[in-house]
């Protein structure tokens, strides 16, 4: 079971480091490694298992947040429309986009992220995100909302970007252009 000790804190070295390929099909070692981790997300969410064993709740994680440098991430959320996205996936990439942009009008926060960072995170408002199950089967998801908000900032994870790195630096509050704010 993955606890808050087993998650990385920015500063690490891992967190700014491009994630490998998962070999597929899958080892045994990968795909339990990517269950904790999907199991970890669920169970931050149980407010009575978050209390025992001490989890903050995440809606997402990625491996280099565990300090796995491999392409996988695990994500657990219910959209706006009680859609609820739970995935688990090997090598999850952006296929495409919308040209249109949305952000979190309360901001982004992360599990490797121990303070708040004000600032508004400029992210594609729809993505089609490609990536293999658990179970070896390839899944192409289409994501707007939340959910594709959600999913771009586990992939920013596996290639080494954080948020804030997308907040305007000299005005965290600047609404990005083109975009529609999003409330959560």
């Amino acid at each position: 079971m993955i606890l808050m000790k087993d998650i990385i804190k920015e500063g690490h070295p891992s967190l700014r480091m491009t994630a490998n390929q998962v070999i597929l099909p899958a080892s045994e070692q990968d795909k339990q490694t990517l269950k904790n981790m999907h199991d970890y997300v669920i169970n931050s969410q149980d407010p009575e298992i978050a209390e025992k064993y001490g989890l903050r709740p995440g809606i997402g994680l990625a491996a280099p947040q565990i300090n796995v440098l491999k392409r996988m991430i695990a994500v657990h959320v219910t959209d706006e429309n009680d859609k609820l996205y739970s995935y688990a996936l090997f090598n999850p990439k952006i296929v495409s986009h919308s040209v249109e942009k949305t952000y979190l009008s309360t901001g982004e926060g992360c599990l490797s992220v121990d303070r708040d960072v004000p600032g508004y995170v400029p992210r594609y408002a729809r993505v089609t995100v490609k990536g293999t199950t658990l179970d070896g089967k390839e899944v192409q998801l289409r994501l707007k909302g939340l959910a594709a908000i959600v999913f771009q900032h586990e992939i920013d994870h596996l290639n080494g970007i954080m948020f804030y790195d997308h907040i305007n630096k000299d005005n965290p509050f600047t609404e990005p252009d083109n975009a529609t704010p999003f409330n959560a």
